[in-house]
């Protein structure tokens, strides 16, 4: 199977997990997507820049972050296989970033503009309602981090981070996971033993 029809075959299992489309829908919404292959610490937008995409990963790993006053990097998000990411404020409003993405492994995606996913919205209404749905899921996923967080000591947030997480413990440095978990390297290192 050519590596083409392999993406394709991955975004439509991907797209009807969520709403069924036929193979004429999946044809036109794969048409509208850029193939694109970055190596490992290459990024996809950096803080600053107007975020042009929307990411889907078909293979690879990256994180999203910013720069905090003190200079620190903050891991705000990591992204694996069938993720979409991108830096949604600066998508839709066309603004400058507040936030950099950056591959962590060799990282392959399918990516779409701004105005080609507006226009697909027209022609395949079912395509803005799976967005709405991946919309809802990354802000209950969001929510759900944050109110579980608050109640939870350090030692339990790792631990539940590990349990929803366990592909990441293998491909993320244990210091950007401290990062994400707002812990210093030193401290995880400590739960961890």
């Amino acid at each position: 199977m050519s590596e083409s029809i392999e993406m394709k075959e991955q975004i439509k299992k991907y797209c009807n997990k969520y709403v069924e489309f036929n193979a004429t829908e999946i044809d036109t919404f794969y048409s509208k997507l850029i193939v694109s292959n970055y190596t490992k610490k290459e990024f996809l937008i950096q803080e600053g820049q107007i975020c042009q995409y929307n990411y889907f990963i078909i293979k690879g790993l990256v994180r999203s972050f910013y720069i905090d006053n003190n200079g620190n990097e903050k891991i705000t998000q990591f992204a694996i296989e069938n993720w979409w990411v991108t830096d949604i404020e600066s998508f839709v409003n066309e603004s400058p970033s507040t936030t950099s993405i950056q591959t962590l492994e060799k990282t392959t995606l399918l990516k779409i503009s701004k105005s080609e996913l507006e226009q697909l919205y027209i022609e395949l209404p079912k395509l803005e309602r799976l967005f709405r749905i991946i919309t809802e899921k990354t802000l209950i996923a969001i929510q759900r981090k944050n109110d579980v967080y608050l109640h939870m000591k350090n030692k339990e947030i790792y631990e539940h981070f590990l349990n929803l997480n366990p592909e990441f413990v293998q491909r993320v440095p244990q210091y950007m996971i401290a990062s994400y978990l707002e812990m210093t390297p030193e401290y995880l290192s400590g739960i961890r033993k």
